[in-house]
């Protein structure tokens, strides 16, 4: 595997070191030139100086030839501009760390479904060791070939969740209107700007996301 990081941020140094543990190869971008040096004492990884937002920049980081872009700078924009950038060059996968929570849902319209909340994550994590929950659960719950899809509502998507016409082995769960949550029973009838939650099978993920991710890109 092959992951390229934006941003030399504690977040990039803590999950690039476990992933080079894990044997994957690893390449950090940067503006900072010391950040960069630094990184040589500490972590086995390719550097590449430069704004990690610029197409050109990117573009040696072997877009193609990558399974990941993780883009962890402590600046949301810097974040999301990369993001968009780097899936626009052909990355497999963009994931994008934001702090603002107002970003989420634009991250969601322009197809960058893979955000990350570090803040909300580690909050939400705590309080549920607080209150004694068990935090496996949501990861025995999705096993096997079963995946999550997100998706945000688009105004041919204002039908009732029966009429959403999603592949054989899909299903709309749950969504998010104003930031509440809502079951996606089938004559529930969804709006413009919802955030929905698919459940599918690995095999029909290509299909939602060449129907919603693509327009959103």
């Amino acid at each position: 595997m092959r992951i390229v990081f934006v941003g030399a941020s504690p977040l990039t140094l803590k999950t690039a070191a476990i992933a080079a543990e894990r044997g994957a190869e690893v390449v950090i971008i940067d503006r900072d030139e010391k950040e960069l040096d630094a990184l040589a004492s500490i972590l086995d990884c390719g550097r590449l100086l430069g704004d990690g937002t610029r197409p050109a920049v990117l573009k040696q980081a072997d877009p193609k030839g990558s399974d990941v872009l993780f883009c962890l700078t402590d600046d949301d924009p810097t974040n999301i501009i990369a993001s968009l950038v780097g899936k626009s060059l052909g990355f497999a996968r963009v994931v994008t760390q934001i702090e603002d929570e107002e970003f989420e849902h634009i991250c969601l319209e322009l197809g960058l479904v893979d955000t990350v909340v570090p803040a909300r994550t580690v909050g939400r994590h705590l309080a549920d060791l607080a209150e004694g929950r068990d935090l496996m659960e949501l990861h025995a719950a999705i096993k096997g070939d079963a995946r999550v899809f997100l998706f945000v509502a688009r105004e041919e998507d204002a039908v009732a969740v029966r009429d959403l016409k999603l592949p054989e082995d899909a299903r709309a769960s749950h969504f998010y209107r104003d930031g509440e949550l809502h079951f996606a029973d089938p004559d529930v009838p969804l709006k413009k700007g919802d955030e929905v939650v698919v459940i599918v099978r690995s095999g029909g993920l290509d299909a939602l996301r060449e129907r919603w991710d693509s327009h959103n890109g």
